[in-house]
Formats: C-alpha cells, sequence, structure tokens
C-alpha cells in the first residue's frame, strides 16, 4: 500500500509540474542555432503595456530580423493577447511567436516557473543562444538598449 501511495505521489508531483505545450515548444525551438528572445508579458499588466507603448519591442525586432522573438503570455488564462501585439505591429514578422500559457492569472495554480527559471515577475525577458540562455531580465520593464547590447555580446565571437 505504501508502495502504492508513493507511486500515486510521484504522479501527481510529475502532473502538477508538468511543461506547458507552449514550454515545450519553446525548449525544442530554442535549441536551434542562433539568437531567441523569450518574453513573458501579459496583455493587462500595466508595465507590459508601457513596453508596447513605447515602440521599442517593434524597433527590436526590426532591427534583428535573424533574431527569433517569442512573446509568451503568462498568467492570462490561457490566452496569447495576439490582438494587444497587433495593436502595436507585433506579430506579423517572420521572426516572431506569439504563444499562451494555459495557466491561470492568479491563485496556487499560477505558473511559478517556465523553462526551468523562475517566474515571479512580469515583463521577463530571457535571451538564449542555440539552447543556453545567456541573460535573464527578472525584474520588470526591458531597456531596449540594454537588450540590444545583450543580443550583440551574444553574438559576439569570444
Amino acid at each position: 500500500m505504501r508502495t502504492f501511495a508513493a507511486l500515486a505521489l510521484t504522479l501527481l508531483a510529475a502532473a502538477a509540474f508538468a511543461a506547458s505545450p507552449a514550454e515545450e515548444q519553446l525548449a525544442e525551438t530554442l535549441k536551434a542555432p542562433g539568437l531567441s528572445v523569450v518574453h513573458l508579458w501579459a496583455p493587462w499588466c500595466s508595465n507590459c503595456q508601457a513596453e508596447l507603448k513605447s515602440g521599442g519591442w517593434g524597433k527590436m525586432i526590426a532591427d534583428n530580423p535573424e533574431t527569433k522573438f517569442f512573446f509568451v503570455s503568462v498568467w492570462n488564462g490561457g490566452e496569447d493577447g495576439r490582438a494587444v501585439l497587433q495593436k502595436f505591429q507585433i506579430g506579423e514578422q517572420p521572426n516572431v511567436t506569439i504563444l499562451a500559457d494555459p495557466g491561470p492569472r492568479t491563485g496556487s495554480e499560477k505558473i511559478r516557473r517556465f523553462l526551468d527559471l523562475p517566474v515571479s515577475w512580469i515583463p521577463t525577458t530571457w535571451v538564449y543562444k542555440a539552447g543556453e540562455l545567456r541573460y535573464a531580465l527578472n525584474y520588470g520593464e526591458v531597456r531596449f538598449p540594454l537588450l540590444q547590447q545583450f543580443l550583440e555580446d551574444s553574438n559576439a565571437k569570444w
């Protein structure tokens, strides 16, 4: 009976921490050569809206056509926020992918980790190169000149 109970708890724990479809897709896609930016955001978040209104994301995407940008809506009940991004001309570019984590916005079921990294605040922005995390901006609104420098540094030959 103890073995059965231990097995049941293990399976429940694994299910609770199972990767979402968006997370699984990204985990594979990020392994490709080149730079990728993963941006965790939500349409209702005032800091996320401020980033969009500044025009910084549109310029960043246009200035870096070889970089893949992933806008992952989190804490938004599974909605991807595409309509909000499209108001700012984001989403039709070939280097942009829009995804949504299916989790709820609030409560104990809200995701706390994504791609095995902590998520405690949005917006959150991560820079990857060939599957390796290069920079993590977990504090809120990104400063676009700083993000551009991170992209350049990640591409530099050391």
